[in-house]
């Protein structure tokens, strides 16, 4: 007999859906983490932080407004550090608490502490001071351990000056000028945020370009509203060292240029946290990055652990994490599982102004030699672009020119996270951009913007039906 029949080890997204996934069909299910650490990185230092500071940035700036009021207008003239750690802070307790009332709701038993396995069904919870520590056995274990930010062995991190994607949520003032090592999606983010903010921001990064998944018309379009910011961006650039003075940094690039700076923020990518696992007396091991390898039920090779979230891996999104979580805890269950469709998993990226996308690029879809029609609305087009000051957003329709399926849809611009959606959906249920052109849409919505795109996309198709025909 176990202690539980699903013990989860992690309560960020992946840990929490699993977790109450398995107690709604009836299982005995308990969740360990710190207790510090309620709700994950996602809650404590990650997503939840990072988009609650994006928000604050934009009201307190008053970025958004300033196509009405004027390139100088402003809701706070001395944004502080403290002006927007308030917010910050306020968003995390309250989402503590929503989960701790959901756990609890549904009967799910938290365990204060980290977790190791002994062996393949038992496990030794330790508690934060490391004197006491208990043993619980489990049926199945689900690892939703997630990750940290991954730190070169060359650079002295000091959280001032010197800091992780982390730490640059506990920065005691703004900085006047930052290098951004790294244009992944969190050092875009944070570069996009601390711009708009008034730093001077320069972005490294060793590769062509930045957000390389992503659709080249989209990042370019990203990348001239960043440079409007002042960003400035060092491509084909890698980090050499980083000098810690008494007036701030001297980063020195490889091609020998030298850029001062008062704060470095390195993002380098994500390593998983399995160190303190003890995974190889469950009969399991990590890679080199701390990801855990899993099938397409998330189960592990021991067949009885599944793993979930970050910690497996690409996407790394707290979205995916969640149904990697739901669906980890049907297979643990004994339920039917339907496999993720990857193909219809949106990608949301908060820098500023907002990217998301759903499907191929046309870089993909000209690779693998597949046609396509792109449709296009630009949102100044749209009144209801007009009344939020948005004359620069825009939504791309990729659409298959033989049955005028949708391929990929992206979006540029306000609330581009939110009407992806509608593209998905269309997508997932195998429509046509025929319900598009025929259905009525709220006015005036940013949502129109498919009806418009759809419109486009429908017209070019006909053009060159006329020539073929």
């Amino acid at each position: 007999m176990y202690d539980y029949d699903v013990l989860v080890i992690g309560s960020g997204p992946g840990g929490q859906k699993a977790a109450i996934a398995a107690a709604k069909l009836g299982r005995r299910v308990a969740i360990v983490d710190r207790r510090d650490m309620i709700g994950g990185v996602c809650i404590n230092t990650g997503t939840i932080p990072s988009k609650t500071l994006r928000e604050a940035v934009l009201y307190l700036t008053g970025l958004s407004q300033r196509e009405m009021y004027g390139q100088s207008y402003r809701v706070k003239d001395d944004i502080t550090v403290g002006d927007l750690t308030t917010r910050t802070q306020h968003v995390i307790s309250r989402e503590i608490d929503v989960i701790r009332s959901q756990l609890s709701r549904n009967h799910v038993s938290i365990l204060t502490g980290t977790a190791a396995f002994i062996d393949p069904h038992t496990l030794s919870i330790t508690s934060a001071d490391g004197i006491d520590a208990r043993h619980v056995t489990a049926e199945k274990v689900i690892i939703a351990t997630g990750t940290k930010p991954a730190r070169p062995d060359t650079v002295d991190f000091d959280g001032r000056t010197v800091v992780d994607s982390d730490q640059i949520l506990n920065l005691d003032k703004l900085p006047g000028s930052m290098v951004v090592v790294g244009a992944g999606v969190i050092g875009i983010e944070y570069a996009s945020m601390f711009a708009a903010l008034g730093t001077k921001v320069t972005v490294v990064e060793r590769r062509d370009r930045m957000l390389d998944f992503c659709d080249l018309e989209i990042v370019e379009a990203l990348k001239y509203h960043l440079r409007d910011l002042a960003v400035t961006f060092r491509f084909r650039e890698s980090v050499v060292s980083v000098e810690r003075h008494n007036g701030g940094t001297l980063t020195l690039l490889e091609s020998g240029k030298k850029i001062p700076a008062d704060t470095v923020m390195y993002s380098a990518g994500r390593q998983g946290l399995t160190d303190g696992l003890g995974l190889d007396k469950a009969g399991l091991a990590a890679d080199n990055r701390g990801r855990i390898k899993v099938g397409s039920d998330f189960r592990t090779e021991v067949d009885h652990i599944y793993a979930v979230g970050d910690v497996i891996g690409f996407p790394a999104l707290a979205a995916t994490s969640m149904e990697q979580g739901r669906l980890a805890a049907y297979s643990a269950c004994g339920e039917e599982v339907h496999a993720m469709r990857a193909e219809l998993m949106p990608i949301g990226i908060y820098t500023i102004p907002e990217i998301s996308y759903v499907g191929k690029t046309e870089d993909e879809l000209t690779e693998a030699s597949v046609p396509f029609e792109v449709g296009i609305a630009r949102y100044r087009e749209l009144a209801r672009g007009q009344i939020v000051g948005d004359s620069y957003g825009m939504l791309k329709l990729l659409v298959c020119p033989d049955d005028r399926k949708l391929l990929g849809v992206h979006v540029f611009g306000t609330g581009a996270t939110e009407i992806v959606h509608i593209g998905q959906t269309l997508m997932g249920c195998g429509g046509t951009i025929d319900y598009l052109v025929d259905s009525v849409f709220n006015y005036p919505t940013l949502s129109e913007s498919y009806k418009v795109a759809a419109l486009d996309a429908m017209n070019k198709m006909r053009a060159v039906a006329r020539f073929s025909g």
